[in-house]
């Protein structure tokens, strides 16, 4: 199997049981060895009052594709710490890219990076996530 056909087997195990990320309306784009790229498109159930997406809703996008990545090599991974800046608001109708890179894996800890754009390539937020291998599988080798 190759590493990316173990990372798509790896999301497609994590996708079937992910209800929040369906339910906030992500779709996976592409996801690699070490890498995910996931994208939503904020409607109006997504903004806040000040009518523009919540932070939450990026922070959840922003998540999601650190868990996609760092769940690639088909081991049960977690967040361990995380933070994110804010750089531009997210609009109604706008088309969120989140891309999570694995910067570092080093034992059971890993560091990624998700940087998310607009459709026009507007930086909204960067991310930083440190996750914890916590051992199992998501399918048998």
């Amino acid at each position: 199997m190759t590493p990316k056909e173990r990372a798509e087997k790896s999301a497609a195990s994590m996708w079937a049981n992910d209800e929040a990320s369906k339910w906030f309306g992500m779709e996976i784009i592409d996801v690699n060895e070490g890498r995910a790229t996931l994208a939503l498109t904020i409607k109006a159930h997504h903004c806040n009052g000040h009518g523009i997406c919540h932070g939450g809703v990026s922070f959840a996008l922003a998540d999601s594709a650190f868990a996609f990545a760092c769940n690639s090599r088909n081991v049960s991974t977690v967040g361990q710490h995380t933070m994110m800046s804010y750089m531009a608001p997210g609009r109604l109708d706008d088309r969120l890219t989140a891309r999570a890179n694995e910067v570092t894996l080093a034992g059971r800890s890993g560091i990624y990076d998700v940087r998310i754009t607009n459709q026009d390539d507007t930086l909204i937020a960067e991310f930083r996530g440190v996750s914890r291998a916590v051992g199992g599988r998501h399918f048998d080798e």
